[in-house]
């Protein structure tokens, strides 16, 4: 039994049901030439079935009191390492190349989080999250859906994303109020968007939703005029959620280099 208390602050749902935690391992597929990375690993419900196929697991956890128990459980075993760290702030190419990211995220870091991890996408093969349905859902959306906006935007120049399986509250101590879903995402290759100025798609892009109900006319006037929207083959008279990645790239490069121009 774990006497070990969920902390609110930390966001903790620990994983329970031992048919999602097969699940997961399967949907993982971990091998015995792979370098895992498990972010939040909590009381280890799928760290142990990790430990036993991959060929080296390393666990993230920022709570003192889990990461001295995960110690104690694996420290015999020189396949599994332990880091007593916070996820945002980790350094995950020190680990090595073509890692493979897995974890049940916690709800309030888990966007920060991902955006983090884009930053690390060059030696990531592949992630594997438990995750707010609802953030899933936003991950996976289609142009001219409700879902569809930043997260989506942002995380699609980087990474094919695609939904698994949803997770229901009960299968989780303490039960979130919410459904949870996992998700596979695996970064880009050669198709990868090519993006001159990252913070200013962010910005872009940002702008555009952050009044979606108005056209892209509206939403961008303070950074391109109709005529420039037009010439780059846009509708000013689309809302955000209309325009697929690649338009927004086109914006946000045309942007950047009308100010490299100018200057």
């Amino acid at each position: 039994m774990n006497a070990h208390r969920p902390r609110k602050r930390f966001g903790q749902h620990f994983l329970s049901d031992p048919g999602v935690i097969d699940a997961i391992v399967r949907a993982i597929d971990p091998q015995p030439g792979d370098t895992i990375v498990e972010i939040g690993p909590g009381h280890g419900a799928i760290t142990e079935p990790l430990a036993k196929k991959a060929g080296k697991l390393h666990c993230i956890e920022l709570d003192r009191d889990l990461a001295a128990a995960l110690r104690r459980r694996f420290g015999a075993s020189e396949r599994v390492s332990i880091h007593e760290a916070d996820a945002l702030n980790f350094d995950y190419c020190e680990l090595g190349d073509s890692l493979r990211i897995v974890g049940n995220l916690p709800y309030n870091i888990s966007t920060p989080l991902l955006f983090h991890l884009i930053e690390s996408r060059d030696c990531i093969t592949d992630m594997h999250f438990m995750l707010q349905k609802e953030v899933v859902n936003r991950m996976t959306a289609v142009p001219g859906s409700k879902a569809y906006g930043r997260l989506g935007i942002m995380l699609g120049c980087h990474l094919g994303v695609e939904a698994l399986f949803d997770v229901g509250p009960e299968c989780f101590d303490p039960p979130p109020a919410v459904t949870s879903a996992v998700v596979r995402l695996v970064p880009l290759g050669s198709g990868r968007p090519v993006i001159d100025d990252e913070k200013l798609l962010s910005r872009l892009v940002a702008t555009a939703f952050s009044q979606r109900r108005k056209t892209l006319r509206n939403a961008l006037k303070t950074l391109l005029d109709e005529s420039e929207l037009r010439s780059l083959g846009v509708d000013p008279g689309k809302r955000p959620e209309a325009l697929p990645i690649a338009d927004y790239v086109t914006l946000a490069n045309y942007v950047s280099r009308r100010g490299s121009d100018s200057g």
